[in-house]
């Protein structure tokens, strides 16, 4: 495998903006920063119709650059613009549902896990990753302390991947890797500065080339 692939990548979770063009150029100024694993598209307060415009602009932008394009809201928006998988945010129930309905052929993963108990229960069902805390949870510079602690107990234990919520501060990426998870996602810290946002993911992979610990071949 690639030094790259051997140490935690970044995921990135789309801002919340009205207009798909405003997405389409941000998402694709970020993705020319650098290596990005996937990009999560949440559906936030749209309308089914207003996202799938959303999501029509994102998903191939995404995908040529290498990306999965993964939907967080409405099963047949993904479904309608061809993206690479799910990302459910309901519980066990959701989860199990979605796995039933679309897996192997589309990704499906998720979480919002609370504790070890909840992500237990979803790792069960086999999703192709854990998610540990809100898309919309980075609300301070560092990741919530709660998330890094779950995501290092889960990566020792569990061979699923999962991917931790990171802090508004670009070099929050550290803190997550360091816990051996392997991916980590990033919001207000790449979108917050329009413009900037391709300088954000080279700086986030900067940082994790030099600092993120490697994983085992």
């Amino acid at each position: 495998m690639t030094d790259i692939e051997n140490r935690c990548r970044i995921v990135l979770v789309t801002p919340d903006l009205p207009e798909p063009e405003d997405a389409r150029r941000a998402v694709d100024d970020a993705l020319r920063g650098g290596d990005v694993a996937s990009v999560i598209v949440p559906q936030y307060d749209a309308d089914e119709r207003t996202f799938q415009k959303c999501a029509e602009a994102l998903v191939p932008v995404i995908q040529d650059a290498g990306a999965a394009a993964l939907i967080a809201g409405d099963p047949r928006v993904a479904a309608r613009t061809k993206a690479d998988g799910l990302h459910v945010e309901g519980g066990r129930d959701a989860m199990a549902e979605a796995i039933e309905r679309y897996a192997p052929g589309m990704i499906v993963g998720g979480g919002r896990a609370k504790d070890r108990h909840s992500a237990l229960e979803l790792g069960e069902l086999r999703p192709d990753y854990l998610f540990l805390g809100k898309l919309e949870g980075d609300i301070k510079a560092e990741p919530h302390p709660k998330n890094l602690d779950l995501g290092q107990w889960w990566a020792s234990m569990v061979e699923i991947p999962c991917i931790v919520m990171g802090g508004q501060s670009i070099g929050s990426v550290v803190a997550v890797a360091e816990n051996g998870v392997e991916f980590v996602a990033l919001r207000h810290a790449v979108f917050a500065n329009p413009g900037n946002a391709a300088m954000a993911v080279a700086e986030a992979n900067a940082l994790l080339d030099e600092k993120a610990p490697r994983f085992e071949d």
